[in-house]
């Protein structure tokens, strides 16, 4: 199987490189250090580095508790993060600075993966959530880096897509600790093969979310100087479809609350100037935030189409929807709406985190939402009820508060591994 599996992967990777140039014509950002993809890091570690690897802008937001508590724990000791995207790139930049190294994963080819181990020398390794990459784990087994898959999660979907490749994963995970986020996703990993001794519940390490009290600052701040007397609400995260069911509700919303400011918050830069032409073609007063645009007070439509501000505004909003949730794409962070003290509104697809949404639901800090109607009722009847909102946001942070550890519980696991 993993002879098979490799050549799939050697004969796919030429592709996966040139689709990756091709977007660069779009998005130069893709076009850089392409030689990384095929293991060609130009840094090399000076000694032994902690490697954590985090996919994309989710993943790198949801590692920095982990990556801090790193730095702090084991100053001194190099600490690479690796990306999948630019987008996550630029997310450890902005997060860390100079205090961390950054480079791409390769693709799992046999040679990518030692070029690659080779360059930055892990002492350790810890990769978030849920990426299973046969032969970069091999290699580690081999090279004796111990590894854990931190803050670990399977829905049963991706168990059953699995279940064709059980002997390759089997071999993958034989000398990987699983630091899983549920005991049911602790079970999904025993049914791919696991072993059950290195199979641990240590929760979610998204919960021990830190926001800097200066990004709640300038979020008020943002607030009381552009729009100080407008009820307003934010649509976070959208992808494809989500902007036009978002826009139907704010419609709505404004028969009822006619100073209401929308906050618009696509996912992926890529789609910004996308979402910005559909506000042009209804004819809709929007500013953009890239483009330093005034909210006036004819200004119905906030859009913020640059990255890394949207706890900033979350903080500057009275109700959020956590999008990804409309659309069949699993959801996002809704930790992050709760942190700022921001009451929640979610769709019907969760399945990314459906613990948390289950939760956040059953104890009242969230209400999920189907349609434009039943999202433009709630963000309407939230708005004009300033007691409801408290009472969702208080149970949130609730939650968040017992729920946090997980970050001390996978160092538990992972610290003994790390020279000091």
């Amino acid at each position: 199987m993993r002879i098979l599996y490799t050549g799939l992967i050697c004969l796919a990777a030429p592709l996966a490189l040139a689709a990756t140039a091709w977007r660069g014509l779009r998005d130069p950002a893709y076009r850089e250090r392409l030689g990384e993809r095929l293991g060609f890091v130009r840094m090399r570690s000076p000694s032994p580095a902690i490697w954590v690897h985090a996919a994309s802008v989710g993943e790198v937001q949801a590692c920095a508790p982990l990556v801090r508590a790193l730095l702090e724990r084991f100053p001194g000791q190099p600490v690479v993060v690796t990306t999948t995207t630019p987008t996550g790139a630029q997310r450890v930049r902005a997060l860390f600075g100079d205090q961390v190294a950054h480079c791409y994963l390769p693709y799992d080819t046999p040679g990518a993966v030692r070029r690659f181990l080779t360059r930055i020398r892990p002492q350790a390794a810890i990769v978030l959530e849920r990426e299973i990459w046969p032969n970069l784990y091999l290699e580690c087994r081999r090279r004796g880096v111990p590894l854990a898959i931190a803050s670990a999660r399977l829905s049963p979907r991706s168990v059953r897509r699995y279940r064709h490749m059980l002997g390759l994963l089997q071999e993958a995970l034989a000398n990987v600790t699983v630091a899983a986020q549920t005991e049911d996703d602790a079970q999904r990993f025993l049914a791919l093969g696991a072993p059950a001794g290195r199979v641990h519940v240590t929760g979610n390490i998204k919960f021990d979310l830190e926001v800097p009290t200066a990004v709640a600052e300038a979020g008020r701040a943002l607030r009381a100087g552009q729009f100080p007397d407008r009820p307003v609400w934010i649509a976070a995260s959208t992808h494809e479809g989500e902007e036009e069911i978002v826009l139907d509700a704010h419609q709505q919303v404004l028969a009822r609350q006619p100073q209401a400011l929308l906050i618009l918050v696509p996912r992926h830069p890529q789609r910004f100037e996308q979402v910005r032409g559909r506000l042009l073609a209804r004819g809709i007063d929007s500013a953009s935030r890239s483009r330093n645009e005034p909210v006036t007070a004819t200004t119905r439509v906030l859009l913020v189409d640059t990255l890394g501000e949207l706890l900033m505004f979350y903080a500057a909003a009275d109700v959020a929807l956590v999008a990804g949730s409309l659309a069949p794409i699993g959801g996002h962070n809704l930790l992050e709406p709760a942190a700022m003290g921001v009451p929640v509104l979610i769709g019907p697809h969760n399945f990314n985190a459906p613990e948390i949404a289950r939760t956040f639901l059953q104890r009242g800090a969230a209400r999920q939402v189907g349609s434009a109607a039943e999202l433009a009722a709630q963000v309407a009847s939230l708005l004009a009820d300033p007691l409801r909102r408290t009472a969702m946001s208080r149970e949130g942070a609730a939650i968040l508060a017992e729920n946090r550890g997980a970050v001390e519980r996978v160092l538990g696991l992972v610290g003994p591994w790390i020279s000091r």
